[in-house]
Parts: C-alpha cells; sequence; structure tokens
C-alpha cells in the first residue's frame, strides 16, 4: 500500500545539499513518511545522494534521500525523492505533519459535501 501523501504545492522551501557540498533551494511540492516531490529549475540526475532540511509546523527534518526519475512540469521539473532510513525522530515529524494536514483536509471535505446535501424544510 502507498504511503499517505499530501500536497504542499510550494508552500515549504527545502534546502538540498549535493555530495560535492553544493547546496540550494527547492519548493517541497509533495510530501509523505517515504519521501517526496522537490519542484526545481534544472532536475538532478537519478540515483544521486542528497541531503534534505526543511521546516514544517511540528519540527526540523534533516535527512538523506536518493533522487529519483524527474518530470518535466509548468516552470521547471518536479523531482521525486525517497528519504534514507528515516530517522525515527524525523518520521515522528513527518507523520504528524501529515496527520495534521490530512485531519484538516478531511474536515473540510466532510463540510463540504455537508453543505452541498439537501436540508429538510423546516416546519
Amino acid at each position: 500500500m502507498r504511503a499517505p501523501r499530501v500536497k504542499l504545492a510550494g508552500t515549504v522551501l527545502a534546502l538540498v545539499g549535493l555530495e560535492n557540498k553544493r547546496q540550494f533551494t527547492a519548493k517541497l511540492h509533495q510530501l509523505s513518511v517515504t519521501g517526496g516531490l522537490l519542484h526545481l529549475p534544472n532536475p538532478l540526475d537519478e540515483g544521486i545522494k542528497v541531503e534534505i532540511i526543511f521546516h514544517i509546523a511540528s519540527g526540523t527534518v534533516r535527512n538523506r534521500a536518493v533522487i529519483l526519475f524527474p518530470m518535466w512540469a509548468t516552470h521547471g521539473y518536479l523531482q521525486p525523492f525517497e528519504f534514507v532510513e528515516l530517522t525515527p525522530e524525523n518520521q515522528q515529524i513527518v507523520s504528524e505533519h501529515l496527520e495534521k494536514l490530512l485531519c484538516a483536509a478531511r474536515s473540510a471535505l466532510s463540510q463540504d459535501t455537508a453543505d452541498e446535501l439537501p436540508h429538510e424544510p423546516r416546519t
């Protein structure tokens, strides 16, 4: 089964560190406990190892990841990555944040559905 994922649409910035010590920022487009999707102006080579650092409401995540095959997107590329040995602390931070966002989405969806249901006439 696929891990739950949340679309962040670039609202979270990430610092990506390459093995040659070069660093750059990217927008975190999607996140799950197994990895995510970065929005980049230029793609990275598949299979390279990076360190990704980002801050979400639950805390700061700093973990190693491997880069997967990029996909062309409007204004750049969507670059998937997979966490390598996500530390228990980082897993807790990501899981808590995902759960909060998923609960908020479910709540908004159930509210939208309730608003669309026909109401009983009052007597």
